[in-house]
């Protein structure tokens, strides 16, 4: 295949809202080895590392942490290759390194168990600081495994505001300031308009570039940035009105759905259906991954995520169906805008328990800010 046929700067912004970004077409073995490789250079004498989700919280976290140490060595990843993250800070740290897990829940303990437990016995500090909703039996073992687990509520605090604390350690105002303005976005509360600068950079810069820049200028990003993303978010904004103008409004017991298909800006995209009255969104994703997004309506989100193989919060969810079984049911899922996935994820809905809805105010509620 060549080259141009997965280009991004070859695609019209139709096309690019309808198909996924150039990595996806890579296979699994070739990114792993690759990353194999950059884990073993990154970890190799490491006596401090990271395993953090590459957002803005968990690489604000990152920041913290080397605010602390001077170094630490950091591997990325996302909740489906934690287990193998952590295979690899076993395998090339330093023994007796001190290793920390940030903004990652397992949705099972057995999924982790055994690469958490080599770890936990060769390393010397482990600490996991996290956000998100851990089950009782889950959260035992990652202790029993010898886990510092510092677990924040994930209506009041991101997973860097859990470091901050957590972490005997007197940062200086700008960083605990950057830990605030990373919750404002992380938890959508939205009233400064710096989170959403660092949401975006994450999500565009590389990892490191992003960590260099919040250590040294905190939540106030330099000029130089600030028009990196004015640039981008042109396109970003043309990608957002493609996944809002697709979306089907559903009612769903007493839930009114929005749902779409498209690569976008979720949490944008799920703002603007709140705004047409919806109580939760769904935006399932070229990929094959979805995003699930409540409202002060509807608080289970996660409750959806955990029955189509993902978890999360009570308002911000994601998942991945198990539906996807070669190219074909991709084609499908591209061609037909998500349409299974979009109908196993409302079906999920529709198994939720209506009942705990029962004896709720029926009149109006107040306006989510």
């Amino acid at each position: 295949m060549k080259d141009w046929v997965i280009d991004d700067d070859n695609l019209s912004v139709e096309r690019k809202s309808i198909l996924p970004g150039e990595g996806f077409f890579v296979p699994d073995s070739v990114e792993e080895a690759k990353e194999e490789a950059e884990a073993e250079a990154e970890l190799t004498g490491a006596d401090v590392a990271v395993v953090a989700d590459p957002d803005a919280d968990g690489l604000a976290c990152t920041a913290l942490v080397r605010e602390v140490y001077g170094e630490a060595a950091l591997i990325d990843a996302g909740p489906h290759d934690l287990e193998d993250a952590l295979e690899r800070v076993a395998d090339y740290s330093e023994p007796g390194a001190t290793v920390f897990v940030c903004d990652l829940c397992p949705d099972t303990y057995d999924e982790v168990g055994e690469a958490l437990e080599v770890l936990a016995d060769q390393a010397g500090d482990f600490h996991w600081f996290d956000h998100h909703q851990w089950t009782d039996p889950v959260a035992e073992a990652v202790r029993d495994a010898g886990v510092n687990l510092v677990v924040g509520d994930s209506d009041e605090e991101c997973t860097a505001d859990v470091a901050v604390r957590a972490i005997d350690y007197d940062f200086p105002d700008y960083l605990a300031e950057l830990a605030a303005v990373t919750r404002d976005h992380d938890l959508w509360i939205r009233d400064d308009p710096r989170s959403d600068d660092l949401a975006d950079f994450s999500y565009w810069a590389e990892p490191e570039e992003y960590i260099e820049a919040v250590a040294e200028h905190g939540a106030d990003l330099p000029e130089d940035v600030q028009e990196f993303l004015a640039e981008m978010r042109v396109e970003k904004e043309a990608l957002i009105e493609k996944a809002v103008a697709r979306a089907d409004i559903e009612e769903v017991g007493p839930w009114t759905v929005g749902v779409t298909y498209g690569r976008c800006s979720q949490n944008e995209v799920a703002e603007e259906l709140r705004q047409q009255g919806t109580d939760a969104a769904v935006v399932v994703k070229p990929s094959g991954s979805a995003s699930i997004r409540g409202t002060d309506n509807f608080e289970r989100a996660h409750e959806v995520a955990r029955q189509v193989n993902g978890g999360g919060h009570p308002k911000a969810a994601g998942c991945k169906p198990c539906i996807y079984d070669d190219m074909l049911d991709y084609a499908h899922h591209w061609t037909t805008r998500g349409a299974t996935a979009k109908q196993v994820i409302i079906e999920a809905f529709y198994n939720l328990d209506w009942d705990e809805e029962a004896g709720e105010d029926d009149g109006e509620t107040e306006d989510e800010n």
